[in-house]
């Protein structure tokens, strides 16, 4: 079986949001296999282990992963966790999300893991693009860069399908407009649309359920979120149920063109992220107004609206109303009922779960979770 372990706390909006077992530790079995939930692929050392082994990282001495019985797992990977083992694996360099941007900084690693799965072979993988009429393809199926697309989606006349760089793939029930242009390798999720003369550049992945305009490139959005219209947006990460007024635009690179500096949480520490392309990282519920500038390497957290002439910059805390008057709190009952009405567009509900969360978040300014439905 399949299941999660995590805080107590977090045991309710996890299991909703996965419909896995929680902290189900009798019922994980006798020889389990756990792996931290940050780490962006599952290593190839931990499906090895040898019982009673763990996957040690080499710089922090951090447990990445081990094979035991299911009960040794509660309380992991608390650094109060405890637990006997046989040996131990040194990894030599595990990817693990562990600041905001390093969802950039490891993106095109996923990406490339994640293609492989939807464009190979068996369950769930979706089938190559033929030719269509009205449809300009760029495509290299010798060497594995072509179109794919589910029998269920569509693609309008006079769109372009480039994946001269890479595959692209349209999954089912999505939607590309007329005139829109695709570059390769790039993902338009379930039921997602992008929208004419959109141009959608190479590592870009569009969750379920979105709606995407303008020039959008390296760009994950996680789902039921709106970019309906002009602006740019680049090397950025969004959350869900996200709406980015027309024209708002992000910047990804320095003048400088140097190495870009953020923080991850308001009056935190500038640190040095190795990065010289970031746009920002905007978490769950955010709004922006009209022709919205955001700044390289901002990190904006859950539940703000952002309605000001100047730029949006640096790490911003969560449920703020940011206006030229100046930023205040964004009472939580106002922010669940516009909340409740923009889910109700997409036939979904807050649930009881979600909302405690929110609140939970919005008494401590959104602070320590980007994604609510991640927990």
């Amino acid at each position: 079986m399949v299941g999660v372990v995590c805080a107590p706390e977090r045991a309710a909006i996890v299991a909703e949001t996965t419909g896995l077992a929680v902290n189900a530790f009798d019922s994980f079995g006798d020889d389990v296999v756990g792996v931290l939930a940050h780490a962006v692929t599952v290593p190839e050392e931990a499906l090895a282990l040898k019982p009673n082994h763990a996957l040690v990282d080499r710089e922090s001495g951090q447990i990445l992963a081990l094979r035991t019985h299911g009960r040794a797992l509660e309380g992991w990977p608390s650094e109060h966790h405890r637990v006997e083992l046989s040996g131990r694996v040194i990894s030599q360099a595990i990817a693990l999300l562990t600041r905001p941007w390093s969802v950039r900084t490891h993106r095109d690693m996923a990406m490339t893991h994640d293609f492989a799965m939807l464009t190979g072979e068996g369950p769930g993988t979706i089938p190559r693009m033929s030719q269509f009429p009205g449809i300009a393809m760029i495509a290299d199926c010798s060497a594995g860069r072509c179109p794919y697309m589910h029998p269920s989606a569509k693609v309008g006349i006079g769109s372009i399908l480039d994946c001269e760089a890479g595959s692209i793939v349209i999954d089912e029930g999505a939607v590309v407009r007329p005139g829109a242009i695709l570059i390769g390798p790039c993902y338009v999720g379930k039921h997602s649309t992008v929208l004419e003369r959109a141009t959608i550049r190479p590592q870009t992945a569009i969750g379920p359920w979105c709606k995407v305009n303008g020039e959008v490139g390296g760009t994950i959005f996680q789902g039921y979120s709106n970019k309906s219209h002009d602006g740019y947006l680049g090397d950025s990460w969004v959350g869900e149920w996200v709406n980015l007024g027309a024209g708002t635009t992000s910047s990804n690179l320095l003048n400088t063109y140097g190495e870009i500096m953020a923080r991850a949480t308001p009056g935190g520490k500038h640190e040095q992220t190795g990065l010289q392309f970031l746009g920002a990282i905007v978490g769950d519920h955010i709004k922006t107004a009209i022709c919205t500038r955001i700044m390289t390497g901002s990190v904006l957290h859950t539940g703000s609206m952002f309605a000001t002439t100047a730029a949006v910059q640096g790490c911003v805390e969560g449920f703020i109303w940011a206006t030229d008057e100046g930023s205040k709190p964004y009472r939580i009952n106002k922010f669940l009922e516009v909340g409740k009405v923009a889910m109700k567009r997409r036939g979904k509900e807050l649930t009881p779960v979600q909302e405690a969360v929110l609140r939970e978040l919005s008494e401590r300014g959104g602070r320590g979770g980007m994604s609510v439905s991640e927990g």
